[in-house]
């Protein structure tokens, strides 16, 4: 099979697969208001690692009123003033919500790190508190969910160029783009440190190997019916790809399944 052919063949199975499992999110969404449950997912990921278009996926036919995106920018002096927390505390979701973190308070330990916005103070003050804070979220009884989206150098690369050649694109710029290939390796140090340091069972990470962008947005779909749904829900969707969504452990950050 041509590699064409091959690239046919998954759009062909995504076009099919995507409209089944959005019914999948919207029937979870309606037992989630029926019970007045409290979601909180929260994305993290590389720069260009397809964040953006997969919650756009998600939320695409759930309910305007009960679903909320949430992407911050970057905090006033005011906010500079409060416990690092504060800002976030007022978008997390009430009864029946479902709230999305399209990047959250893990800038601390990614962006601000790397660029220096943040001491290391700040930093090692966020690591150890991060824990207890995402603790008492889900002791209050928001479900958690963290996804880390992954891609390759090259991959992220890639992406970067076509924001700067795509008129359509460029709203997704960030002058911080310029910095994520020249500062690669240590986005790669504070991401390691992060997902180690944070990962709990209560509020633990799954990670997902995102350059091909359409299974990617499967596999997470996929990942937050199974974990989110009722279990009449659930059954019908199948279970993420291993190979593609995993749970974090420690063994990730050096066997291959985290780029490095």
């Amino acid at each position: 099979m041509s590699k064409s052919d091959k690239t046919a063949k998954s759009n062909e199975s995504y076009d099919a697969a995507l409209p089944r499992l959005q019914l999948a999110l919207v029937k979870m969404q309606q037992q989630a208001l029926a019970n007045g449950e409290k979601v909180l997912v929260i994305f993290e990921g590389r720069d260009a690692a397809g964040k953006d278009g997969t919650i756009q996926r998600i939320t695409e036919h759930m309910s305007v009123r009960a679903t909320r995106v949430v992407a911050l920018s970057k905090p006033s002096d005011v906010e500079n003033s409060q416990w690092y927390f504060q800002r976030f505390v007022s978008h997390l979701p009430a009864g029946g919500q479902f709230v999305i973190f399209n990047r959250s308070w893990y800038n601390r330990a990614g962006v601000e790190r790397v660029m220096g916005f943040s001491t290391p103070a700040e930093q090692e003050d966020f690591l150890r508190e991060v824990p207890l804070f995402e603790e008492m979220l889900v002791g209050s009884g928001i479900r958690l969910v963290k996804i880390w989206m992954d891609v390759t150098k090259a991959e992220q690369a890639q992406r970067l160029a076509e924001r700067k050649d795509d008129p359509l694109k460029v709203l997704k710029s960030s002058p911080l783009d310029d910095f994520a290939q020249p500062r690669w390796d240590d986005y790669t140090t504070a991401r390691d440190e992060m997902l180690r340091r944070t990962d709990t069972a209560l509020a633990p990470w799954v990670c997902v190997k995102a350059d091909h962008k359409k299974t990617a947005r499967l596999n997470v779909i996929r990942h937050l019916v199974n974990t989110l749904a009722p279990a009449a829900v659930a059954r019908t969707v199948e279970a993420p790809d291993p190979e593609v969504l995993f749970r974090f452990e420690i063994a990730a950050l050096t066997d291959g399944r985290l780029c490095n």
